[in-house]
């Protein structure tokens, strides 16, 4: 009876409070309003300064415009590895269920540098001209995503398939290019190492913007197959078991990220080579900007944190330092940092 009164003597909540989902309280929807509207802000800020900047024309001239459009190819090879790198590390961490190990343990990075120190090492610097054209852009691709299928594949079908296994098979190999890119870096002449040196450092720089129509749609394509598996991935964040019990092939699932992941990361790498702590920085700003569970959340914010990150970084150590070109090592030295105290704070990977 004294139960009875106590409950009824209860204020009710309002249904708004109530509300269950990725954002449960009021409080949370309206902390993921304002962190997504800033974002956005200070995207269109920087991508506004890089454009109009430091312009030596005049405001609306024709030359203001032709050194806008020149810029302006620049702004969408950052918004496109952001893309890339955002999306693919993302759902990466999320297959593997960790969020310290990125798609780049897969040797990615290790391939496209083997790849670039050969065409040195057996043709010369006009070998490295040789791997500048959309037909070269394309192979590249095709051997990024063709290995990984084929690891994937061998790895995770087989009878004992083991995530773990090919994780850290995925390390080996990629070690083992890297030794063999050192190897063939020690026989190069000076001058040869000197040109190959500029394309191991991932810059935006190192894009050519006649390849931008074939890495766009590739990158556009297994984005929007990742995003329209948002649901099956939040399941797949649960685990094997819990994925299994609401009927959902868990191994075709992983395959499928897996293979999606492969494209986004091949076209990242390839367009501007290798940049190894930006997922990671990207990703774990997202987890706390964003602070869901939903992919469908997590992805704009992901991606906004990324060309932030790339644009901000491009913007101040252009007009400020005038050294843009040590942008990918500055991101580098930054997602390093956070990576280990992520590990420190953690205490296991």
């Amino acid at each position: 009876m004294l139960r009875s009164e106590t409950r009824r003597s209860l204020p009710a909540r309002p249904a708004s409070e109530r509300r269950a989902g990725a954002l449960p309280t009021r409080a949370a929807r309206r902390k993921y309003i304002v962190v997504l509207s800033i974002l956005i802000v200070l995207a269109v800020g920087f991508a506004v300064g890089l454009l109009a900047w430091d312009n030596p024309m005049p405001a609306g001239s024709e030359g203001f415009w032709r050194i806008a459009q020149m810029r302006g190819t620049s702004i969408v090879v950052m918004a496109l590895v952001a893309f890339c790198q955002a999306i693919a590390t993302v759902s990466f961490q999320t297959v593997t269920e960790n969020r310290i190990i990125t798609p780049s343990i897969m040797g990615f990075e290790a391939l496209y540098m083997a790849v670039q120190t050969a065409g040195v090492y057996f043709f010369g610097i006009a070998g490295l001209v040789a791997l500048q054209g959309n037909a070269q852009f394309v192979l590249q691709i095709v051997i990024m995503v063709g290995l990984s299928v084929l690891l994937y594949g061998w790895l995770l079908s087989g009878r004992y398939a083991n995530l773990q296994v090919m994780l850290l098979i995925g390390i080996i190999i990629g070690g083992g290019l890297g030794s063999v890119s050192a190897f063939m870096q020690r026989l190069l002449t000076p001058s040869e190492f000197d040109v190959l040196t500029a394309q191991m450092f991932g810059s935006v720089s190192n894009a050519d913007p006649d390849q931008l129509p074939i890495a766009i749609p590739l990158a556009l394509t297994a984005g929007i197959l990742l995003w329209s598996n948002t649901r099956r991935l939040n399941v797949l964040a649960m685990g094997k078991d819990i994925t299994a019990g609401l009927g959902i092939h868990h191994r075709r699932e992983l395959i499928r990220t897996l293979v999606l992941v492969s494209v986004l990361m091949a076209v990242s790498t390839a367009l501007v080579g290798p940049m190894t702590f930006l997922g990671f920085l990207v990703a774990t700003l997202a987890y706390q900007f964003a602070d869901t569970y939903d992919h469908r959340l997590i992805f704009p914010i992901a991606v906004l944190t990324g060309f932030v990150v790339l644009a901000g970084a491009y913007f101040v150590m252009k007009n400020l330092f005038y050294a843009q070109g040590v942008v990918s090592i500055i991101i580098e030295l930054v997602g390093g940092t956070l990576f280990l105290i992520v590990i420190l704070r953690k205490g296991r990977l």
